[in-house]
């Protein structure tokens, strides 16, 4: 029997009395479910109308207000304390978003979002860099208050959203509605095991060959590039110009990356804190009512972080009758020690979840979406030659 959007909230409710929910009473909450929220005002909130555009198929893009702090340090507010209560100790001078700033390399900044929630007892949120932030090397996380981890909205928390943003390589222009991080909102608590992911495989095809599902589906890099270019990543260079974070394919790659080829070896030496934009060796397809997150960093497979922007919308490489996928991007800065990645070393694990229902339109599917059958591709910034 098809869940009501009253069962599944309760109080809380989003629809009348009756109204077809979904196939699901828990997991990540499609489109269409978001965009009732939002028009009764229930769960998520925000102090500017959302445009649809910032509605994705499984998650909600988040924009910066009107004022950031530079901050002395990233912090977590805790148990017992607000962000505001923080940022009275750590902030050093307020920034004025409304007509554009620019953020420096290397510095931490605090910034209010548009949205809040207002989430009931059974709803809570994830929270990642969007893709083309990422892809920057713009490391941003979600806080709200009195959190004691980052990019998690607890079950029940009523209150503003933050986003800490700290650029790691290019400064970068950012203004009042800039959207650098996306939110997923979530019903109850669904678990997805290895056994179910594995069943998922055998009746959609998850990779273009077999599959390594332990703790989620592995994916590995490609080092030996395409048979004409032999091209397998680009690295960032030091001390460029500025990037207009809403501007896109308006910047020349040369100006802001080194083309890295494949070696003999099938071999590459991230060096320290150099950022890299490699490409995964499977062609990833996600079934349209699933979402992935891929482990942004797992020390069993080597002293490097991998994708920032860890997300992959339903629909993502899966397109009806193509039988092809999505290669993912890797977005990869090594830490402390030179390490050298192999041709098809694992790089990182998948994380697959339920959404309670598929949403109207997935990735790739008319709604802007940058990256559908992407090979080796740098953020929308760009033009792509």
């Amino acid at each position: 029997m098809a869940q009501t959007e009253d069962n599944l909230f309760g109080e809380s409710g989003v629809a009348d009395a009756g109204e077809s929910y979904g196939r699901h009473s828990t997991g990540i909450l499609p489109s269409h479910v978001l965009k009732r929220l939002i028009r009764s005002r229930r769960e998520v909130l925000a102090s500017e109308d959302i445009d649809d555009a910032q509605i994705q198929p499984a998650s909600l893009d988040l924009r910066v207000g009107a004022m950031a702090w530079r901050v002395r340090a990233s912090f977590l507010p805790g148990p017992n304390a607000t962000v505001r209560d923080k940022l009275a100790t750590v902030a050093l001078h307020e920034i004025d978003l409304t007509q554009g700033a620019v953020l420096e390399t290397g510095c931490v900044y605090v910034v209010p979002l548009l949205e809040s929630v207002e989430f009931s007892s059974r709803v809570s949120g994830i929270a990642n860099p969007k893709s083309s932030t990422g892809r920057l090397d713009v490391f941003t996380r979600l806080i709200t208050d009195r959190a004691q981890g980052f990019d998690r909205i607890e079950s029940g928390y009523r209150g503003p959203l933050y986003a800490e943003i700290s650029p790691r390589t290019f400064p970068v222009l950012v203004r009042k509605g800039s959207r650098l991080n996306q939110l997923r909102v979530r019903s109850g608590s669904p678990q997805f095991t290895d056994t179910q992911l594995k069943r998922l495989h055998a009746e959609q095809p998850l990779v273009d060959g077999p599959a390594d599902i332990d703790n989620g589906l592995a994916l590995s890099v490609d080092l030996r590039g395409d048979s004409v270019s032999k091209q397998v990543g680009w690295r960032a260079k030091r001390h460029t110009g500025i990037i207009d974070i809403d501007l896109r394919a308006a910047l020349d790659p040369l100006d802001y990356w080194e083309p890295i080829y494949a070696s003999r070896s099938e071999t590459i030496v991230l060096d320290p804190d150099e950022f890299y934009i490699l490409a995964s060796q499977e062609a990833v397809a996600i079934p349209p009512e699933f979402a992935a997150e891929m482990v942004p960093f797992n020390p069993l497979v080597g002293e490097f972080r991998v994708h920032y922007a860890g997300f992959f919308d339903p629909g993502f490489g899966h397109e009806a009758g193509r039988g092809r996928g999505s290669r993912a991007v890797l977005e990869v800065r090594s830490r402390e020690v030179p390490f050298i990645l192999e041709h098809g070393q694992i790089i990182g694990r998948l994380v697959f979840e339920r959404l309670t229902d598929p949403p109207p339109e997935v990735y790739g599917q008319g709604i802007g979406s940058n990256y559908q059958r992407q090979g080796l591709k740098l953020s929308k910034h760009f033009r792509q030659g």
